[in-house]
């Protein structure tokens, strides 16, 4: 039986619920983290010694940070559209995957999600979020030329390359920021807003982490 630690309200977590959902796959989930507790437990430093999640196991094999988890599973349980066995194709997915972790990442969930909703007002150094908000737009901007002649990142079905990306997307238009005109990323997020998968494991509230700074809530 897979097994999946963390919390449903971590977008780290949400990704790899998402992931399993459209597999179909029999799973066990533990809720670790945040106001759940049980990072720093023996039993779970012993599955990941960084303490962090996600973290899965699956028989005797263990796997923790998101990506890794996405393409473990994808390779291992799912159909090659997911994560592409061709090189090239499975660049493309790559691509994405990593601009996500390098590039959107650091704009939108550390210096908005974590910078602005997360961190109590007082606290908050607003220069920064701005300048992250700014960010957000340009990338917003990058994307939607991206997006303008296919429906999903990768072509023309949904990858591991709209995972990382698409698990943030509620939380960026429904967050109460300047957001700038992307058509076609509208078209995508109502795309993967119509998934079953995604309605259950990433459109979901998220206010109890408003005004939670790190590391309560992680």
């Amino acid at each position: 039986m897979l097994t999946i630690y963390g919390r449903r309200s971590s977008s780290n977590v949400q990704k790899v619920m998402w992931l399993v959902a459209e597999l179909g796959l029999a799973h066990e989930h533990v809720a670790l983290g945040g106001d759940h507790g049980g990072l720093a437990e023996p039993a779970f430093r012993a599955l990941n010694p960084h303490g962090l999640i996600p973290t899965i196991r699956d028989g005797d094999v263990v796997v923790w940070e998101s990506h890794a988890i996405l393409r473990y599973i994808a390779a291992q349980y799912g159909p090659d559209a997911f994560w592409p066995e061709s090189p090239a194709a499975r660049s493309s997915v790559d691509r994405w995957m990593d601009w996500a972790q390098t590039t959107w990442q650091p704009s939108f969930v550390d210096g908005v999600f974590w910078g602005m909703y997360r961190t109590p007002a007082a606290q908050r150094n607003n220069d920064a979020v701005s300048r992250a908000i700014e960010a957000c737009a340009a990338h917003m901007r990058q994307l939607d030329a991206a997006l303008a002649d296919r429906p999903y990142l990768a072509g023309d079905n949904l990858t591991l390359a709209d995972i990382p990306l698409g698990a943030t997307l509620y939380r960026y238009f429904n967050l109460e920021i300047a957001r700038p005109n992307v058509p076609y990323v509208e078209a995508w997020r109502q795309r993967l807003e119509a998934r079953p998968a995604y309605q259950t494991h990433v459109m979901i509230a998220f206010d109890a982490l408003k005004d939670k700074p790190f590391p309560t809530g992680r």
